[in-house]
């Protein structure tokens, strides 16, 4: 009897102990490194940055100081050669031998107890960043995470150095024309910036990243980073609401209003938005739920300067008399899916019950498209951020969040 006891208990803390490891945990806290952009996009190299001992396990790897300085030594090296503006950002970027190696040395370095592990089981798990890879070991997990990152650096310099085309090229697309002699000066004045910035002592992907924030920053793309720490500033009302709300009373945790973009500049909210506004507005005040999530970024027209979301909001407690601690905004989803994903990201973390089913309030039009909106998850986010509900009417349909929502996209730079 003693025995079988003893197999139940240690049945029972294996299990806790997986838990403990292999889950998002809802209070964590992200570390924003100094840049939210870069904390955003490339998480794992973040808090490589700002973990003095994990970074000193990596820059003590002679591999891997060799690639650091290979990476500088062809960036300095390009200065003197390229003749061309989109030869100097191509040094930069990561080649598939280098990611491998990197995966090598990460695979060798990690050992059960030390920085590394530490890194893994106490911030890129129960952050969900890297939620893809949850069932991974942390081992495996680690190096995930790095080839990760190293895409997603990748990507942002060849679409805002080497003017690629973003996912949504009509939107995202790079600020200038690579074919103009001038641009030669820019990614040289660029390259400077970046050659300047980085140290003979600092981690094997600094160039590189520091290259890639720099591209978002002249392209004037750091959207990622707006109006960052939400819940420190426009959604602070909100949040500290959240602790108080007798979640019993309502049917709905949340009701989520998708913005939609003006077609001109001067246009600060579109009309649709205006109205999506006020059908969600008749929905809150008839009780169904405590909070709406008014979901968009800096989107319509190219490089707009105004935001759906923070419109929606001014227009939610200025114009319908909604209180500004039952608005909260997600300023930065450029598409349908992200509307669903970042608001999942939201509830999460601000301690909304996570089963309780959301309201989506829009157009019958966009309705009609989450309903259809599966396929293009899948192959945008590789994950379905939700699960649809009952279709209540023309403009409501109920919907539950996702943990998966957690997971950053590598290819989005602008909303990862």
């Amino acid at each position: 009897m003693k025995k079988i006891f003893l197999i139940v208990s240690l049945f029972f803390i294996a299990n806790a102990t997986h838990a403990q490891f292999y889950g998002a945990v809802a209070g964590y806290k992200l570390v924003d490194g100094g840049s939210w952009v870069k904390s955003k996009n490339y998480y794992l190299l973040t808090l490589i940055e700002n973990d003095k001992q994990a970074k000193a396990i990596l820059t003590s790897d002679k591999e891997l100081a060799t690639l650091a300085k290979a990476k500088t030594d062809a960036l300095k090296n390009g200065m003197k050669t390229c003749k061309d503006g989109l030869c100097l950002p191509a040094t930069l970027k990561f080649s598939n031998e280098e990611i491998d190696l990197v995966s090598r040395r990460l695979g060798a370095l990690y050992k059960t107890g030390n920085a590394l592990d530490r890194l893994v089981k106490q911030h890129l798990i129960p952050s969900g960043c890297y939620n893809l890879y949850k069932d991974e070991t942390p081992a495996n997990l680690l190096i995930k995470a790095w080839q990760q990152d190293a895409s997603a650096i990748n990507f942002t310099i060849a679409v805002y150095a080497e003017g690629k085309k973003p996912n949504y090229p009509q939107i995202d697309s790079i600020s200038f024309d690579v074919n103009k002699k001038s641009y030669y000066t820019l990614m040289y004045d660029a390259a400077t910036e970046v050659a300047d910035a980085v140290k003979p002592a600092d981690v094997f992907f600094a160039a590189p990243l520091h290259a890639a924030l720099t591209y978002l920053e002249i392209n004037e793309r750091n959207n990622a980073g707006f109006y960052e720490p939400m819940a420190a500033g426009l959604n602070k009302p909100a949040v500290q609401k959240v602790k108080t709300v007798k979640w019993a009373a309502y049917p709905y945790s949340h009701i989520l209003v998708p913005g939609a973009g003006p077609d001109n500049l001067t246009t600060p909210l579109s009309g649709e938005g205006m109205l999506r506004c006020r059908f969600a507005a008749r929905e809150y005040f008839a009780g169904k739920a405590p909070f709406v999530v008014v979901s968009g970024g800096s989107v319509h027209p190219f490089k707009t300067k105004n935001n759906e979301a923070v419109e929606m909001r001014h227009y939610m407690i200025n114009t319908l008399h909604l209180p500004a601690s039952a608005v909260i905004i997600d300023p930065h989803a450029r598409h349908t899916t992200t509307n669903l994903r970042n608001d999942a990201r939201l509830v999460f973390r601000y301690g909304m019950p996570f089963s309780k089913p959301g309201l989506i309030i829009t157009d019958k039009y966009q309705n009609d498209f989450i309903e259809k909106m599966d396929k293009r998850c899948i192959q945008e986010l590789k994950y379905l951020p939700y699960k649809l509900g009952r279709r209540l009417s023309e403009t409501s349909l109920e919907f539950y969040p996702s943990i998966s929502s957690l997971q950053i996209d590598a290819d989005e730079p602008l909303d990862p």
